[in-house]
């Protein structure tokens, strides 16, 4: 150990009672829990983090790489952060963004009516209160860098993140409150923050983190909230011209009502088409997107002899078996699967004579993931071949929803056209929300069209595939807005770079690092979207990655602690090559292969190039000499991979391979001579 790191280590323990190395797993798991908090709970009360999911995310890797390259500037403790903490959970507290019943607007890139504070204004808060927030922790994990061996210390920096992904995801298990998360928050400020001078320590630390716990409880108390793993699930009843509903709202967004069968069928005519449109009454249904009961109730209705019920959220269908007036899912009949649409399409052997999409729209993307919806992989092509294998003869697949627009009603026609061989039926019931109902045969001659449909639209989108899952974007285009609110971001994080960590030249020598954070974020969104598509937008599939990528991670930290392994240029090799056999691999193989296999190749095509790519990294990280500025570094280019993920709306998310290879080359070109002859 060097004087420089062994004066550290002296200073860590005459400032903490705790060891370094308890003290650093505890940081650590700490950081990335109220990272993953900090998402959830922002998102349900603020509709538009629904969309953009890692705007938080951002924030938090501005406020991690600032954190580190903090350390060495200052001796304070960050007593910043649990009061920054306090003031966030107030100003969502009193100023949350919800959406009305009567919001006719489009919901598909935030651009909607809402009550509260405008995007403009709420989400620069959120994400420079998030940066400030995770600023702290990331600063005392930082401080245990200099008081061990570079990777030693990576080592128990990962096994805290894996601490912290497993109490969350625990957590979301459980379906608690988030007073719960806000008490494992004061917990740990109470335990890593040094109780030095004891009046700072209460009024900066114990205060205002109690406070935090008083806010959440009372949300917990007033709200009436169910918290699933995906939403905040809120609801209430009463009576409509004598009819029992259950109005259900997630997020803050109006998303469904539990209603008798037979009144939802006078009310919106929608609902009872599909059964029109068939050539015989079907018996065995599947219903994707069954939610709180009613479509369920419907086909019961309509003389179904068995119903699988799909519903990807478990607190929606634990409402609709004890709320909705049918009681549907109390039915002999009804079979129900908590999973994802498309996963239980590729996993089921079963035929139906009805395959039915019931409104699927989850309002909400899949965490770590830019722009990928829950219910995305159920509009492609792919997802609707599937669904044609699974028919009987004479068989149907229906789908019926509000699309608001009438290109969006012509680009699913048209997609259900291309994986059915022949035109569907098509009915606009409604022109003003574009409420219409998209119905295909098995073949033509199963189905029962009112009218022949025209065919889409001069200007109307391809429809979308497995690599390009975007059924709301007309266009292969970044939004405006994400290209405003992206642009804006990096501005800030150059700034706040300058400011907190002083001149830009301390990072020079640290650029190849820089780009190594930017291609490994690509590579974890690759990750995440691939294993999504393979095997759902399931909570618990999106843990599973997320602690698998940092297994590989620590894997390849192990690997390179304890043996000798290839010099640099040759890992870079094996990455590239690694990233190829990602690119040459298609996913329709992956989908025909039994469950079991599919999981071991698809380990074996995604976390390879994580693996060499983790290889490369912790061999130039253990050579640096300034651990918490090169760490820095490689976060804050994880913060701008997180940017680029955009860049799959217009080439998609196989595309984002070459990205990543690109960055790669970069890091290697910008290699210090003396790592490349190491």
């Amino acid at each position: 150990m060097t004087l420089q790191a062994q004066q550290a280590a002296a200073d860590g323990e005459r400032s903490h009672w705790l060891a370094v190395r308890p003290r650093l797993v505890l940081a650590s798991a700490f950081m990335l829990f109220l990272e993953l908090a900090l998402i959830r709970w922002t998102g349900s009360n603020i509709v538009h983090l629904s969309y953009f999911t890692n705007f938080v995310l951002l924030g938090s890797f501005l406020g991690i790489g600032l954190g580190f390259l903090r350390v060495g500037r200052t001796r304070r403790q960050p007593y910043y952060s649990p009061v920054v903490l306090f003031v966030l959970v107030m100003v969502v507290l009193t100023f949350p963004v919800t959406v009305d019943r009567e919001t006719e607007g489009v919901l598909y890139w935030t651009s909607l009516s809402t009550s509260g504070p405008p995007a403009w204004l709420i989400l620069p808060v959120i994400f420079g209160a998030a940066a400030l927030v995770l600023m702290g922790p990331a600063e005392l994990v930082g401080r245990c860098f200099p008081e061990l061996p570079r990777l030693e210390a990576y080592r128990y920096d990962l096994i805290g993140s894996l601490t912290g992904i497993a109490a969350f995801t625990a957590l979301s298990f459980l379906s608690v409150p988030p007073v719960f998360w806000g008490i494992v928050a004061a917990a740990c400020y109470a335990v890593l923050l040094t109780p030095r001078p004891p009046s700072l320590y209460l009024g900066l630390v114990i205060v205002p983190a109690l406070a935090v716990v008083a806010l959440l409880l009372g949300e917990t108390l007033t709200a009436g909230a169910l918290w699933s793993p995906y939403y905040k699930v809120t609801y209430k009843r009463f009576e409509q011209l004598g009819v029992p509903v259950t109005d259900i709202s997630v997020n803050g967004i109006p998303h469904q009502q539990a209603v008798p069968a037979h009144v939802r069928l006078q009310w919106e005519g929608q609902y009872g088409l599909p059964y029109e449109r068939t050539t015989r009454p079907p018996k065995d249904v599947l219903i994707v997107g069954a939610g709180s009961g009613t479509d369920v109730a419907i086909a019961l209705s309509k003389g179904a002899a068995h119903v699988d019920a799909v519903e990807i959220d478990p607190k929606l269908r634990e409402l609709g078996a004890s709320l909705h007036p049918d009681r549907p899912y109390a039915d002999p009949r009804v079979t129900t699967h908590i999973t994802d649409g498309r996963a239980f399409l590729e996993r089921t052997d079963k035929t139906y004579d009805l395959i039915l999409f019931a409104l699927p729209d989850s309002l909400t993307l899949v965490s770590g993931a830019s722009s990928l919806r829950l219910e995305s992989y159920l509009f492609t092509e792919e997802a609707m071949r599937a669904a044609r294998a699974h028919l009987n003869p004479g068989g149907t697949f229906s789908m019926y929803n509000y699309y608001r627009e009438s290109w969006l009603v012509d680009r699913l026609a048209a997609t259900m056209e291309r994986a059915f061989g022949h035109r569907p039926c098509v009915d606009v019931v409604s022109t003003a929300g574009q409420q219409a109902v998209i119905t295909a045969g098995v073949t033509a001659d199963a189905q029962r069209c009112a009218s022949a449909w025209p065919g889409a639209a001069p200007g109307t989108p391809e429809p979308t595939g497995d690599d390009r899952p975007f059924l709301y974007l007309k266009d292969h285009t970044i939004p405006p807005i994400y290209v405003v609110t992206l642009g804006l971001i990096l501005v800030v994080s150059l700034l706040a770079v300058r400011v907190v960590a002083g001149p830009y030249r301390r990072m020079r020598p640290y650029a190849d690092l820089f780009l190594l954070g930017v291609a490994f974020l690509l590579l974890e969104t690759k990750s995440v979207t691939g294993f999504a598509l393979l095997f759902g937008t399931t909570w618990v599939v999106n843990a599973v990655v997320f602690a698998g990528v940092l297994v590989a991670v620590l894997a390849a930290v192990e690997v390179t602690r304890r043996f000798r392994v290839p010099p640099l240029p040759v890992m870079y090799g094996v990455l590239l090559a690694g990233l190829a056999l990602a690119w040459l691999v298609p996913n329709t193989w992956l989908l025909s292969l039994p469950v079991p296999l599919r999981a071991v190749a698809a380990v074996t095509v995604a976390f390879l190039p994580i693996f060499a790519a983790n290889v490369v990294f912790a061999k130039r990280f253990a050579e640096t000499a300034d651990a918490t500025t090169s760490f820095g570094a490689n976060l804050l280019g994880a913060m701008v991979g997180g940017c680029l993920e955009y860049l799959a709306l217009v080439i998609g998310y196989k595309g984002l391979l070459v990205v990543a290879a690109v960055l790669y080359v970069g890091a290697f070109l910008l290699l210090p001579r003396r790592a490349v002859a190491a």
